[in-house]
């Protein structure tokens, strides 16, 4: 949902809250910077008055060292404001990358899973990287430039009142008004903007994910010709920022030009030569905060909206909330009762009941669709039944701390994923203190091991990205190795001989029958073979037992 630009920003500030004293220093050492900046014009504008022997609070001498110190001054408090807002803002982001991760953790696996993943890569980079703009030179700019602005009008306003306020008038023409109408006039360009790049990074990812299928069918051009499209579209409207920002650039300046020669008139007749000049320079020299400002109004928009699309996942709230504070549960057999569950409006299950007593197996078959994988994901509590209750023993999972639950569950599914990291690695995932002789004996079970010793680097070996380097069949004894690794009571496996030819998947059948004798299984398969190890085989059809 999209939130205006005051409720991104207002969001987006309460995080700094834990680093309220660096931007406090941020702002403190701005101030001065930019007062050593606009110093050294006026005391230029002294040191003309001295040249023409008029009336000047310094001597020559005074001015020139004075110039020296504020020039020094001014590049040593613009590198600590820097330091320090550049210090809050990668704290910040990594703050923003950690709450990001934690909110994916909480949303997975049912609100993910209709998600674009190149959508999610974006978001996690490029959209929180943005945001260092609005935590860098956004925040302590806008406080720097309220309080230089008062000090300068104070001080001109010492000359008479009128130019003081002359001064504040022009301050909130160049860094309020301005902005606001650039940003008015940019609309949700930023939002689109990040909407559109996006999408684009998904489609991308699609691709590259799919060039074997892409090369069969020929699609190659087809699928480069709407890249192009979109490529396009998105640079059209990079173009149209980039001709706001030009725009807003040319009118601040058109405008301070304006205002310049307005002090000059202005002053010319209210002071003497000496005041005018003093007045005049003051202003020109002045500026440089609010225009900080003014150019925000178009960046801004690209921030905001980057922010707006961050908020908003933070903000999600989760099909399933982690459970916590219950008694332990021990496992001691499964039961669905009269459960009904619903994908949005399609329904998957109906009025469904089964139940798995402690050390069986139990077979489910049924045609694609018919809810098989459902149930396992119910009792993994991935979701939540629309009606009737799934249960460990007498407790329902809604009464099971999620922890607790997990422990007692191993789920393998249909597609193993493996992280870009060595085979070791990637199974003691269900095991991080794992042995080594632990590691071996879940791969002798999965029928798996003697293949991983052929390996140059054995369990030390890269799998790759997504385990690309390894077949169908290797990735789900994979699997399999991680389920037995994790060692739980309650095994749920989806499939888990599909990518297997009949030597493996009878060495595995074996293993499962074996090992698992203190055990409960839910085996899905569409595989009558498979079947041949369950104590207790059931057929769903059209979201029932059959």
């Amino acid at each position: 949902m999209k939130k205006s630009g005051f409720t991104v920003m207002s969001r987006l500030i309460g995080l700094v809250k834990p680093l309220s004293g660096y931007m406090v220093l941020a702002v403190g050492l701005g101030v001065l910077g930019h007062l050593c900046a606009t110093g050294i014009t006026v005391l230029g504008g002294f040191g003309i008055l001295q040249i023409l022997g008029l009336s000047a609070p310094l001597t020559l001498g005074g001015v020139f060292a004075l110039l020296a110190v504020a020039a020094v001054l001014r590049g040593l408090l613009r590198y600590g404001e820097q330091a320090c807002n550049h210090f809050i803002a990668f704290k910040l982001l990594a703050l923003l990358r950690d709450r990001v991760f934690t909110a994916l953790r909480r949303l997975c696996p049912a609100k993910l899973e209709g998600k674009d993943r190149g959508n999610l890569i974006s978001l996690i980079t490029s959209d929180i990287e943005l945001l260092e703009v609005f935590y860098a030179h956004t925040i302590s700019p806008i406080c720097i430039a309220v309080l230089f602005c008062l000090g300068v009008g104070v001080f001109l306003g010492s000359y008479h009142i009128l130019l003081g306020l002359y001064a504040l008038m022009a301050y909130l023409l160049v860094g309020v008004v301005i902005p606001l109408a650039t940003s008015k006039l940019s609309r949700d360009r930023g939002l689109r903007f990040r909407d559109q790049s996006g999408d684009l990074s998904a489609f991308v990812l699609d691709s590259l994910r799919g060039l074997p299928e892409i090369q069969q069918y020929g699609r190659g051009e087809a699928r480069l010709q709407e890249m192009e499209r979109r490529t396009a579209a998105l640079s059209q409207v990079e173009k149209a920022m980039k001709a706001a920002a030009g725009g807003n650039a040319a009118v601040t300046g058109a405008v301070i030009l304006l205002l310049d020669l307005g002090m000059l008139l202005i002053s010319s007749q209210l002071l003497g030569f000496s005041g005018s000049l003093i007045a005049t320079l003051t202003l020109m020299g002045s500026f440089g905060p609010v225009v900080a400002l003014a150019a925000l109004g178009a960046t801004l928009q690209s921030t905001f909206a980057a922010g707006n699309r961050v908020l908003s996942l933070l903000e999600e709230s989760p099909v399933v909330e982690e459970i916590t504070g219950k008694p332990p549960v021990e496992f001691s057999g499964a039961t669905a009762k009269n459960v009904t569950f619903s994908y949005e409006n399609e329904e998957i299950l109906r009025d469904f009941s089964l139940e798995i007593p402690k050390n069986t197996i139990v077979g489910i078959t049924g045609r694609s669709g018919s809810g098989k994988s459902t149930l396992l994901k119910l009792f993994m509590r991935f979701w939540q039944t629309g009606s009737g209750q799934v249960a460990i023993g007498e407790t329902s999972v809604e009464d099971i701390n999620t922890k607790n639950l997990r422990n007692m569950e191993s789920f393998v599914t249909q597609t193993t994923h493996l992280f870009h990291d060595t085979i070791a690695n990637n199974l003691k995932i269900a095991k991080p203190d794992a042995t080594e002789g632990e590691l071996i004996a879940a791969c002798k079970k999965a029928s798996i091991h003697d293949f991983i010793m052929t390996l140059p680097k054995g369990y030390d070996t890269q799998v790759g990205e997504l385990g690309d380097s390894l077949s169908g069949g290797e990735r789900q004894r994979l699997g399999l190795a991680r389920a037995f690794l994790h060692d739980a009571p309650f095994l749920l496996l989806d499939e888990p001989t599909s990518n297997l030819d009949s030597l493996n998947e009878g060495v595995i059948l074996k293993s499962l029958h074996q090992s698992c004798r203190d055990k409960t299984l839910i085996l899905v398969s569409h595989r009558k073979s498979t079947m041949g190890i369950a104590q207790k085989v059931c057929s769903v059809e059209n979201g029932r037992v059959s």
